[in-house]
């Protein structure tokens, strides 16, 4: 039997508060696994285990005061490690052996097995200074649910952040979240507008709600620039009615899907996602296309898979069928991943212009408005006959695409939308 007594921790610090026991009797440890974690003047430190054994007894309790060579716990002893020589050093708080202590009563794994863990969303949070009054314990709890724990009220004395206070702060994180509106700002609560007159209430159907929390998330993580710009279609105009039949009716989408997919090769930033976790661009060498289809539902985005491969006429094809099967509610969950831009046209019902959301994780949406007769000018002169104009919005993502890209990008497809289709229509 073991008498573990506490051994020294650093020059001139003679006693430490008990923060934490993080072993119970009968448990089975392991040497250098923590046992207790301790407080002193100067810092928080866990006091690891001397050897492999099991714990007979604790002679000690959280909240105690303990001296230095305190017998604090009896150690069935199994494969020592050197007793009385394991000295536990003050280690600054952003090193990772003061980031392992784990929340009482969860499982310890000994210090290499945390060593060898992949870095978590939470171990990418800022560091925690080393005045914030809280165990090592509850700053790892802390980073483990992604909470930065220096934004923990403590409500211990003078202030000392506990478990039970990072959960409340995780609690309140999330309700509020959950009350936020499009715009950041916790929601107010609605007024009674039956006061004012009959109301009818109706709950929102799945789609709506996924759309409802899928924009509020595009809106609120991009920030969004939309640049305008107008494509003359009139020689593309005359083509699709030359070679639209009764059979197959060709819309100006299967032609914007294909100037996309070439603007995507020769634009590759359009064709990319963001992953801030790791600070990196994800570059995609394939290219899908969502179309945004008008459902009874609500919209729904299918994607058209390899553009840059297909026809227009398979183009053409594929888009009826497609819409058609998410009208139908046949359309596959897979279906609707893994595109590389969107397309959303309003050209069939109306309107001049328009904003569309960046659909996340994509960087850009183009919208596709209603094409009108305008009068046309050369060199400042007007021509008698007007143009077929076709008013495009090129929603995208400033951390990536800067402004003069943007123009860049959208001037790139009108002018491609401008130049005869008919080679590719011959196909």
């Amino acid at each position: 039997m073991l008498n573990f007594k506490l051994p020294a921790v650093g020059e001139n610090i003679t006693s430490g508060n008990i923060v934490a026991v993080l072993v119970a009797v009968g448990d089975v440890v392991k040497a250098d696994q923590p046992l207790l974690e301790m407080e002193t003047d100067k810092a928080s430190l866990e006091i690891p285990s001397p050897c492999d054994g099991t714990i007979k007894e604790i002679l000690i309790k959280k909240g105690e005061e303990v001296k230095i060579g305190q017998l604090v716990m009896r150690v069935a002893e199994g494969k020592t490690s050197g007793v009385g020589k394991t000295t536990p050093k003050e280690t600054p708080q952003s090193t990772p052996a003061a980031s392992v202590a784990a929340a009482p009563g969860s499982p310890r794994p000994a210090p290499a097995t945390y060593a060898a863990r992949p870095q978590t969303a939470a171990a990418v949070l800022p560091e925690v200074p080393m005045d914030v009054p809280a165990a090592p314990s509850v700053r790892r709890f802390a980073r483990e649910i992604g909470i930065n724990v220096a934004q923990v009220p403590g409500t211990g004395p003078g202030g000392r952040i506990s478990v039970e206070d990072v959960k409340a702060f995780a609690k309140a994180l999330n309700t509020s979240r959950a009350t936020m509106a499009p715009t950041g700002v916790a929601a107010k609560p609605l007024p009674d507008f039956s006061k004012w007159g009959t109301i009818d209430r109706q709950p929102m159907n799945n789609i709506r709600k996924k759309t409802a929390e899928h924009m509020t998330l595009c809106w609120t993580t991009i920030p969004h620039v939309t640049q305008f710009d107008k494509a003359d279609i009139t020689d593309l105009e005359q083509l699709r009615k030359r070679y639209s039949t009764p059979e197959r009716k060709l819309t100006v989408t299967p032609f914007l899907l294909k100037v996309l997919a070439a603007a995507l090769k020769t634009f590759p930033e359009f064709n990319a996602s963001i992953d801030m976790t790791t600070q990196e661009i994800i570059y995609k060498k394939y290219c899908h296309i969502g179309v945004a289809v008008d459902t009874d539902r609500g919209l729904i985005v299918p994607v058209i898979r390899d553009v840059g491969r297909k026809t227009i006429y398979q183009l053409a094809d594929e888009l009826n069928a497609t819409a058609q099967r998410v009208r139908d509610k046949k359309i596959s969950l897979d279906e609707l991943q893994g595109g590389s831009m969107t397309v959303t046209n309003l050209g069939g019902i109306g309107g001049t212009q328009f904003t569309p959301i960046v659909n996340w994780p994509e960087v850009a949406i183009l919208g596709v408005a209603r094409a009108q007769w305008e009068p046309y000018y050369v060199n400042g002169k007007l021509v008698l006959s007007p143009h077929f104009m076709l008013p495009l919005s090129l929603s995208y993502d400033h951390r990536l695409i800067d402004g003069a890209n943007g123009a860049r990008f959208l001037r790139w497809v009108c002018e491609a939308l401008e130049q005869p289709f008919t080679t590719e229509l011959e196909k």
